[in-house]
């Protein structure tokens, strides 16, 4: 369906409005060409996204020191998220599966840890199995530490089913670092 050829002249619009240009190179049953030149400052870092201090008080002051159970049998998205989250100051436990999470959780004090990071799809025991053991064993923070869902499974009745067993979000893969980091601070307040 052809177009009614207003497109070209309102981006060449645009372009030059922004102090740029744009070149049109056409052959003939060969193809089109268009190259566009725009030139931008670089911003500095702190333009961006504020000041060192303020990037990382949010962040630090609500998950520093914070004590997380990340359980997770991917090597590659456990490193990944334990690096980004020891960078803010947590400290970090890793479990490779849903049955060594409950171990762990179980042989541990109460109050050992701050928040359990868990993964769904997992060998040996399911986020979901570990999340209902977990939340049915008689001890005074079982019911209450914050469950995080990680999962691939990012539908609606994902979260819902999360949430049905005992967590308390549901984060998708792969894992926005700003948007877990968010999670963990406003689950942990």
């Amino acid at each position: 369906m052809p177009g009614t050829g207003l497109g070209l002249p309102i981006i060449k619009s645009m372009i030059e409005l922004m102090g740029g240009s744009i070149q049109v190179e056409s052959r003939q049953g060969i193809g089109t060409k268009f190259t566009i030149d725009l030139s931008f400052d670089i911003a500095l870092k702190e333009e961006v996204y504020g000041s060192e201090d303020t990037i990382e008080s949010s962040a630090i002051h609500t998950i520093k020191g914070k004590r997380i159970l990340l359980v997770e049998d991917n090597e590659l998205n456990a490193e990944i998220a334990k690096t980004v989250l020891e960078d803010v100051g947590a400290l970090i436990t890793r479990a490779e599966n849903g049955q060594q999470a409950l171990e762990l959780f179980k042989e541990k004090p109460a109050g050992t840890f701050d928040v359990i990071l868990m993964d769904l799809m997992m060998p040996v025991m399911d986020g979901y199995t570990a999340t209902r053991k977990i939340r049915e064993l008689e001890r005074s923070d079982a019911k209450t530490v914050p469950i995080i869902a990680m999962t691939a499974n990012a539908f609606q009745e994902d979260a819902e089913k999360c949430i049905a067993v005992g967590m308390n979000a549901h984060l998708a893969k792969p894992l926005d670092i700003e948007k877990m980091k968010k999670t963990i601070k406003s689950i942990c307040s």
